[in-house]
């Protein structure tokens, strides 16, 4: 991994550059008018660009970067602010207060909105296991710009640990959090978007089995939520109540304790 700017660069670009690779120990190679995939290839490695408006993460096999996206999270919290439906808000049944642990955070679309449901007072974390998409989503939760204040502020108050999710997860005391969260399926949803399949060079899949639910049980306060495909068997598997959706390509599966 090295850390460099966008082509048309400035000073301010520049040092922040030099900051990130200082931070993520990596390191910091000039632009000087080459290419992206250049640069690539003479270091044989990964980058980060720092741009003007945001960071890109470049896989050293794709040619499209993964840069951090709110994705749906504005027009669902548009609508929960207008008093309609939301599936995942009917199903966590969050308020205001509460906590929540999203153990699979990937771009935090599903983080945003549990952030906004459970306001100032509540608190969300989300783990991300591969380092360099964690430190990209943090930075994009804290500097994206949605033009929606309350948006923004539930993005910056997500808390985003980077470590696989049963690793934290043994960490955490009995009881302490709310609602915990699982979405295995993002692989199969997410990736669809041209803007960020090269999510899928850099994500880690993490092994969904009985060992993390018996541990997302221990640390529930009220229930597990899972969201996955609607033909998914895990639901079954490990006695989820499914919230079920005629149209709908995935559905939600509550563990209440």
């Amino acid at each position: 991994m090295f850390v460099t700017t966008a082509g048309r660069t400035n000073q301010h670009m520049v040092e922040k550059a030099m900051e990130i690779a200082e931070l993520l120990q990596v390191p910091y190679i000039k632009r000087q008018k080459k290419s992206i995939l250049t640069l690539q290839k003479e270091t044989n490695s990964e980058c980060i660009v720092v741009g003007k408006e945001r960071l890109e993460l470049f896989h050293k096999e794709a040619l499209q970067p993964f840069f951090f996206h709110p994705n749906s999270a504005m027009f669902r919290i548009k609508r929960l602010e207008r008093g309609e439906h939301d599936p995942f808000a009917q199903a966590a049944q969050l308020k205001k207060g509460m906590t929540f642990l999203d153990c699979t955070l990937v771009l935090a679309s599903d983080s945003i909105v549990a952030s906004y449901l459970v306001g100032n007072e509540g608190v969300v974390t989300g783990n991300e296991g591969q380092n360099y998409l964690a430190f990209i989503v943090r930075e994009g939760l804290k500097t994206w710009d949605s033009e929606l204040q309350l948006m923004n502020e539930a993005m910056a108050r997500i808390k985003v640990v980077n470590c696989l999710a049963i690793d934290y997860i043994k960490t955490v005391p009995d009881h302490s959090i709310d609602c915990v969260y699982f979405d295995p399926m993002f692989d199969e949803s997410i990736l669809e978007s041209d803007g960020i399949k090269a999510l899928g060079h850099f994500a880690l899949y993490e092994e969904f089995n009985k060992e993390l639910i018996d541990e997302a049980l221990r640390v529930s306060k009220y229930r597990v939520l899972l969201k996955d495909h609607y033909k998914s068997k895990r639901f079954e598997q490990y006695g989820f109540n499914v919230f079920r959706r005629k149209t709908a390509k995935f559905h939600f599966g509550v563990l209440e304790k």
